[in-house]
């Protein structure tokens, strides 16, 4: 040891009363702010709460970049500054992101429309039944006039959700 100008001071270690003790200087909180930021980042990848915590792991970030930069140095302020910066963020932008991932979720990934479809029962006009489609049973509507029996082909013409609405072929 060198004291305070060897490589134990260096690692932020200082010797008091002939003991080594670790000491965190204060220009090293700004990578503990980055590792906040990162794990609430993978929190986010790991949850499916849509768009929340990712405006934390954001916001940590950035006062981790702050303070690296010398901008910003009082612990109260670094808090306040994440508090504010995660709020506004998730004010401003999670709503954008939500609609913009429904919008591209709405889109058909496999159209069954115009596909043939087998009632399993009899299914009247403007009546809900089953139907087999692609080696499933689906729960079918028929939207057409005529009845449906058992057995018989059919037309999809739209999809409702978990639902087929047919037509006789």
């Amino acid at each position: 040891m060198q004291g305070e100008r060897g490589p134990a001071s260096r690692q932020g270690l200082r010797l008091a009363n002939g003991r080594l003790r670790a000491t965190i200087r204060p220009g090293m909180t700004w990578w503990l702010w980055e590792v906040l930021g990162l794990a609430l980042a993978v929190i986010e990848l790991a949850t499916p709460g849509g768009f929340f915590v990712i405006f934390f792991g954001i916001s940590a970030i950035v006062v981790g970049a702050l303070v690296l930069a010398g901008l910003v140095a009082t612990a109260w302020i670094q808090w306040v500054l994440f508090t504010i910066i995660a709020l506004v963020a998730l004010r401003l932008f999670r709503q954008p992101l939500l609609a913009r991932i429904r919008t591209r979720n709405q889109g058909e990934v496999d159209s069954l429309t115009g596909e043939v479809a087998v009632a399993a029962g009899d299914i009247p006009p403007g009546a809900h039944g089953r139907a087999e489609l692609r080696g499933s049973t689906w729960s079918a509507r028929n939207v057409g006039t005529t009845p449906l029996r058992a057995g018989q082909r059919s037309r999809v013409v739209a999809v409702q959700g978990l639902t087929i609405d047919i037509l006789s072929e």
